[in-house]
C-alpha cells in the first residue's frame, strides 16, 4: 500500500484528524479535497479523518490495498463496528465518509464500483434535539461577565445573541466577515437587519437579526479593533486577533452557561435547537422554521414538532372542549 506522511494545505499544517502514523496517499489527497474544494468544517474533517483511519486499519488487517476493497469487506467491518458498541449514528457517519471516498476514487477511474453502495448502518431511533427553556436561553444571552475582559465579554454576548436569535450553525457563525465581499462566507447587514450565511451544500440564506443582537453587534464592533489584527476579515476573533474557531466558540459558550447558572451542557447547536423550538412554539409555522434553519427537507424540521409536544398538550388541555376538566 502506498502511504505518505500526513500533510495539510500549508507547510507544517496537519490535515484535520491527523494521527501519529501514516495515511494512504489517496486518503490524504481526499482529505485535502474535502478541506479545500468542499470546505468542510474543521470538526467534520476530524471525524472523517478518524473514519478513514478505521478503514485503513481494517484493510491493513487483511493486507488489502484500499482500491481493492469489496462490498463484502465493508459489510463485515460495519457488523464489527456494531458488535463493538458503536452507535448507529456513528456507523452511518463512517460509512458516509467511506462512500464519498470511493465515489471520489471512481471519478478518476481508480475503482470500478463503489464497495460502500448498498451498505447501510443499523436503524436507530431518532433522538429528540435538546433545547433550553425560554427562561434559560434568555438568561444565557443576557449574562455579562463584568469581572473579565470587557472586549471578550462583548464578543461572547454577541455570539450568544446570534446563535440563539438567528439559529445559526456554529460553522456559519465563525464564517462571518465584517464586510460583505466576493470571498466572504457570510456577513451581517445591519442596515436591513439580516445575516447572510453560507450553509450546508454551499447554499446561501438570509435570516432576520433581532434588535438585541444588533445592539450586541454594535457594541462588539466598537471594541473589535482593539483585538483583531489589521488584516483580519473575520467578524469574530480570538484574543490573538485571528478568526475564532468552532471549538473555541464551544468552549466559551459552555463556560458562559456555567457562569449564568444554566443547568445544561450548553453547546452551539443546542441554541439552534432552542431557536427553532421557541419560534415554532410561538408561531406554529413549520415552513417558516424550515426556511430560517436552511433545511433542504421539511422532514428534518419536523423533529421540532415532537420536541414541542408538551406545549401542544397544554394547548389541547386548555382549548379542546372534551379535554377540559370540570
Amino acid at each position: 500500500m502506498t502511504t505518505t506522511k500526513i500533510v495539510g494545505g500549508e507547510a507544517n499544517q496537519p490535515v484535520a484528524g491527523e494521527t501519529d502514523g501514516e495515511r494512504d496517499a489517496d486518503v490524504v489527497r481526499h482529505l485535502e479535497y474535502l478541506k479545500v474544494e468542499r470546505r468542510l468544517a474543521e470538526r467534520t474533517l476530524a471525524l472523517y479523518g478518524q473514519a478513514f483511519d478505521r478503514l485503513q486499519r481494517s484493510a491493513d488487517a487483511l493486507a488489502l490495498p484500499l482500491h481493492v476493497v469489496e462490498t463484502e469487506h465493508v459489510r463485515r467491518w460495519a457488523a464489527q463496528m456494531h458488535g463493538q458498541g458503536l452507535s448507529a449514528r456513528s456507523i452511518a457517519l463512517v460509512l458516509s465518509a467511506w462512500r464519498g471516498f470511493y465515489r471520489w476514487l471512481g471519478r478518476d477511474g481508480r475503482v470500478a464500483a463503489n464497495p460502500v453502495d448498498g451498505v447501510r448502518a443499523p436503524r436507530a431511533a431518532q433522538p429528540l434535539p435538546k433545547a433550553l427553556s425560554v427562561d434559560h436561553a434568555v438568561a444565557l444571552v443576557v449574562h455579562r461577565d463584568d469581572g473579565g475582559n470587557p472586549r471578550l465579554a462583548a464578543r461572547d454576548a454577541c455570539i450568544a445573541e446570534l446563535l440563539y436569535g438567528c439559529g445559526l450553525r456554529v460553522g456559519e457563525l465563525v464564517g462571518l466577515d465584517v464586510v460583505a465581499s466576493g470571498s466572504a462566507a457570510g456577513w451581517i447587514d445591519a442596515g436591513d437587519a439580516s445575516a447572510h450565511v453560507l450553509g450546508k451544500g454551499h447554499k446561501r440564506r438570509a435570516v432576520p437579526v433581532g434588535a438585541p443582537a444588533l445592539a450586541a453587534l454594535a457594541e462588539w464592533l466598537a471594541l473589535r479593533g482593539e483585538v483583531a489584527r489589521a488584516d483580519e476579515a473575520a467578524l469574530f476573533v480570538s484574543s490573538r486577533g485571528t478568526r475564532l474557531t468552532a471549538s473555541q466558540v464551544r468552549s466559551r459558550l459552555k463556560a458562559r452557561a456555567i457562569a449564568a447558572g444554566v443547568p445544561a451542557n450548553v453547546h452551539p447547536h443546542m441554541l439552534r435547537h432552542s431557536f427553532a423550538s421557541h419560534v415554532l412554539q410561538s408561531s406554529g409555522d413549520l415552513r417558516a422554521v424550515q426556511e430560517l434553519l436552511g433545511h433542504a427537507n421539511i422532514t428534518t424540521t419536523q423533529v421540532y414538532t415532537k420536541l414541542d409536544f408538551g406545549h401542544l398538550s397544554k394547548v389541547y388541555d386548555a382549548a379542546h372542549p372534551r379535554a377540559r376538566r370540570k
